[in-house]
C-alpha cells in the first residue's frame, strides 16, 4: 500500500474510490494514441457503454456527427492538452442509444505510472440548460403574476411588513410597480383589516391564520376600496400570503340596496303615520267639541245658580280663571289637530304645482312647537310673491321639517348665544328656493353621506333621504358655511 506524502491519511485506493463515486464524468486517454484507457462509472452511465466497450471506440463512434465534432478536431483538442497541459472545449458526445449530449469538457495532461495520459472531465450541460430554462420560465411566470394579474397579492413578514406585492396590489395602495420593496407595514401605513365584520389588528389576524383565515382589507380614500380574501401562513417560512379580490362594486351595491330598503321602510312608516294622524285628527274633533260645550255649560250653570241665589255672589267670577284656561287649552289642541289634518291631507304623493310659501306655512306650526320647547326663535322671511314649484307637496314639507329640526337641535347642542333659525323663500332663475340658516357648530364633510340620522329621537329621514327626495324631483340640495359661524342648508325645485 502506497501512502501519499501530501495526504498521509489517504492511500492510492482511496483516490480510486473517490473517482468511482464522483458524478463528474471522467475518461482517460493515452497521450500518444488517444485511445480510451479507462472511464469512471459516471461516464459509463452517461454514454451507456461499459469500460471494455469504450476502449476500442474512436471519436466518430461516440461524438455528434456534426462537422464541428469531427474526429480530427477531437484528436487535436486532446493533443493540445498533451502539449499545453490543459485544453477546454464544448463537445457533443453521442450515447449508445444515439442521444446527443452537450458537455463542457476539460482535457488535462496527467502523468501515470505507465506514461503520460489525458484525463477528460465533462458533465452533461443539457440538464443544466433545461433547469436554467425552467428557471427562466418560472421567473417569467412570477413576473407575469406580479405585473399582469388582476389578483391582489401581498407577501408579508411576521410583523406585517410588505415584502412583495403584485402591481395591482400596489396600485390600490397608491404606489407604483417600481417600489421595491414597498415601505411600511400594510395595516399601519395603508389600510384597515377586518374579520367577522369587526376591525382587527395584525397580531390577531396572523394568529387566526392557522393556516388560512378569511379577511377583508379596507383602503380609505376619495373612493374607498374594499378587498376580500384569505390570509395564509406559509409553511417552513416565517411569512404570510394574502390573496384578495376587489369587491368594492359589490359592497357599494349592497350599501345602495340597504339605503333603498330603508327608504322604502321609511315611506311605509310615513304613510302609516299619516293614516294614523288623519284618524286621530278625525277622532279628536268630537271630544274636543264636547269638552268646549261642557265648559260653556259649567259657566252658564254657575251663572244661573248665582242669579237664583243658590250660591254666593262672585262664585261665577271665581270660576272664570279655570274655565278660561280650559278653553284656551281646548283651542290650542283644536289648532294642532287642524294643522295636522292640513299637513297630512295630501298623501297621494303625486307631482303637482304648489306654492313654497304655503308648504312652509303648513310646517311652521310644528317648527314653532319644537323651537319654543328648545328656547329657539324662528324668523321667517317669505317671498312677498308666490313661489310656484313642481314637486310632491308632502315629501317636500318633510324635507323642510327635517332641515328646520336639525337646525334647532344644532343650536341647542352647540349652546350658541344667538338662538335663532332663519327660514327664507325666494324665486330664482332656476326655480323656487328654501334656505334654513343657524348659528350652530358649522358643517362637516359629506353631510349627505349618512343614510339616516344617528340621533336618539326623530323620524329617521336623515339628510341623505332629503337629498334623495329633492333630487328625485329634479331639484338640488346643498349645505355651506354661514358667515360668522353656523351653516346654511337649502334646496331648490323646478319652477311650476
Amino acid at each position: 500500500m502506497v501512502v501519499d506524502p501530501q495526504a498521509p491519511e489517504l492511500v492510492d485506493s482511496d483516490f480510486v474510490a473517490m473517482m468511482r463515486a464522483s458524478h463528474l464524468c471522467v475518461l482517460i486517454h493515452d497521450a500518444a494514441t488517444k485511445n480510451i484507457l479507462w472511464a469512471n462509472p459516471a461516464a459509463c452511465a452517461l454514454l451507456e457503454w461499459s469500460v471494455s466497450e469504450l476502449r476500442p471506440l474512436k471519436a466518430n463512434h461516440m461524438s455528434s456527427s456534426a462537422q464541428q465534432y469531427d474526429r480530427v478536431i477531437g484528436r487535436a483538442w486532446l493533443q493540445d492538452a498533451v502539449e499545453k497541459g490543459m485544453s477546454r472545449i464544448e463537445w457533443h458526445y453521442r450515447s449508445r442509444s444515439g442521444r446527443v449530449i452537450p458537455t463542457d469538457a476539460v482535457a488535462v495532461r496527467v502523468e501515470l505510472a505507465q506514461g503520460p495520459a489525458v484525463m477528460v472531465q465533462f458533465r452533461d450541460v443539457e440538464r443544466e440548460q433545461r433547469v436554467e430554462a425552467e428557471l427562466r420560465q418560472t421567473t417569467s411566470y412570477v413576473d407575469a403574476l406580479a405585473r399582469h394579474t388582476a389578483t391582489v397579492a401581498f407577501m408579508l413578514d411576521a410583523g406585517g411588513a410588505i415584502r412583495f406585492a403584485t402591481d395591482t396590489a400596489l396600485a390600490h395602495l397608491g404606489l407604483s410597480g417600481d417600489t421595491d420593496p414597498p415601505v411600511g407595514r400594510l395595516l399601519e401605513s395603508y389600510a384597515r383589516l377586518r374579520r367577522d365584520g369587526a376591525e382587527t389588528s395584525w397580531a390577531e389576524a396572523s394568529a387566526a391564520a392557522d393556516p388560512v383565515a378569511p379577511v377583508r382589507l379596507e383602503i380609505p380614500g376619495a373612493e374607498p376600496v374594499t378587498l376580500e380574501g384569505g390570509l395564509e401562513r406559509l409553511r417552513d417560512v416565517d411569512a404570510f400570503l394574502m390573496i384578495l379580490h376587489d369587491v368594492s362594486t359589490r359592497v357599494r351595491g349592497e350599501q345602495r340596496r340597504e339605503l333603498e330598503l330603508r327608504h322604502e321602510n321609511y315611506l311605509a312608516r310615513y304613510n302609516a303615520m299619516g293614516d294614523m294622524a288623519m284618524a286621530i285628527a278625525h277622532e279628536l274633533g268630537q271630544p274636543l267639541a264636547a269638552a268646549a260645550n261642557f265648559v260653556a255649560g259649567v259657566r252658564a250653570h254657575a251663572h244661573a245658580l248665582e242669579t237664583s241665589g243658590q250660591v254666593p255672589d262672585g262664585t261665577t267670577a271665581a270660576l272664570e280663571y279655570g274655565l278660561d284656561s280650559a278653553n284656551r287649552q281646548i283651542d290650542r289642541v283644536s289648532a294642532i289637530v287642524g294643522a295636522l289634518r292640513s299637513f297630512v291631507g295630501h298623501l297621494e304623493h303625486v307631482e303637482q304645482v304648489v306654492d313654497l310659501n304655503e308648504v312652509l306655512d303648513e310646517c311652521l306650526y310644528f317648527v314653532r312647537l319644537r323651537a319654543d320647547s328648545a328656547g329657539v326663535d324662528v324668523v321667517v322671511r317669505a317671498s312677498p310673491e308666490p313661489v310656484p314649484v313642481r314637486c310632491e307637496r308632502v315629501l317636500t314639507g318633510q324635507v323642510v321639517l327635517n332641515l328646520c329640526f336639525n337646525a334647532i337641535d344644532e343650536i341647542v347642542a352647540a349652546d350658541a348665544e344667538d338662538r335663532r333659525v332663519e327660514r327664507v323663500t325666494e324665486t330664482r332663475e332656476d326655480g323656487g328656493t328654501v334656505t334654513v340658516a343657524d348659528r350652530g357648530r358649522g358643517v362637516r364633510e359629506d353631510v349627505f353621506a349618512d343614510s339616516f340620522t344617528s340621533k336618539e329621537h326623530g323620524s329617521g329621514i336623515g339628510l341623505a333621504l332629503s337629498h334623495r327626495i329633492i333630487n328625485r324631483q329634479h331639484g338640488a340640495i346643498w349645505c355651506e358655511p354661514r358667515d360668522g359661524g353656523g351653516s346654511v342648508f337649502g334646496f331648490s325645485l323646478p319652477p311650476g
